[in-house]
């Protein structure tokens, strides 16, 4: 197997290319996507942004599209997510075309294809030192953790499943992750929002032996 660094070069190189490609490819449903939007959720832009903690922790602006509505109260506080997330959303969601603009962050050099999900910087500043060890790559859109999702309920599980990552990386690691991806979003169906764990609270996580 080739140096860790040469595998980082092909990894890069794969990542400008790939998302070339898939930008191209993707244009049409991510065109339709946007109108779509405009048409049922005219009041705000159609690209979700939102800053999050990516290589060392660095914060960068993170682009999806904008999968619910900016509903809001009398008192003018948006609504729960449940009640702003519309069928044109769940589509969206469903079919992972909210994801795409983020191939814009890969581009930049913020993201890799795979990689650990990026998360909050509030998130990331109640870390320890173990967990800190996530970041120590570029965080992806897919991941090790995002297509074993049903085995990581819990933030523990997350940490387990990242930081396997980064020990472990390797293109042949990356190729398993990149097809699984594929096979997960055209055949298997994801857990739903309420299986996934709440805001990180900071609990001291174990090293793993």
């Amino acid at each position: 197997m080739p140096g860790k660094s040469f595998q980082m070069f092909i990894k890069r190189a794969f990542d400008l290319s790939f998302s070339i490609l898939l930008l191209i490819c993707s244009s049409p449903f991510l065109l339709l996507a946007i109108l779509v939007i405009k048409i049922y959720s005219p009041e705000s832009s159609p690209f979700f942004k939102q800053v999050r903690s990516g290589y060392k922790g660095r914060p960068f602006a993170i682009y999806k599209l904008r999968t619910m509505t900016e509903q809001r109260d009398d008192e003018g506080n948006l609504l729960p997510d449940e009640q702003r997330l519309k069928w044109w959303g769940r589509i969206i969601r469903k079919t992972n075309i909210d994801e795409i603009p983020q191939v814009f962050n890969i581009l930049k050099g913020e993201m890799s294809l795979i990689g650990p999900r990026p998360v909050l910087p509030e998130d990331v500043e109640k870390f320890n030192e173990y967990q800190m060890r996530r970041q120590d790559v570029l965080p992806g859109i897919s991941g090790w953790e995002a297509v074993n999702e049903w085995d990581t309920p819990t933030w523990e599980d997350k940490f387990r499943y990242d930081i396997y990552y980064v020990d472990n990386f390797s293109l042949l690691l990356d190729l398993k992750i990149f097809f699984k991806t594929i096979y997960v979003i055209f055949f298997a169906k994801r857990p739903d929002e309420s299986y996934r764990p709440a805001r990180y609270e900071g609990e001291k996580t174990e090293i793993y032996k």
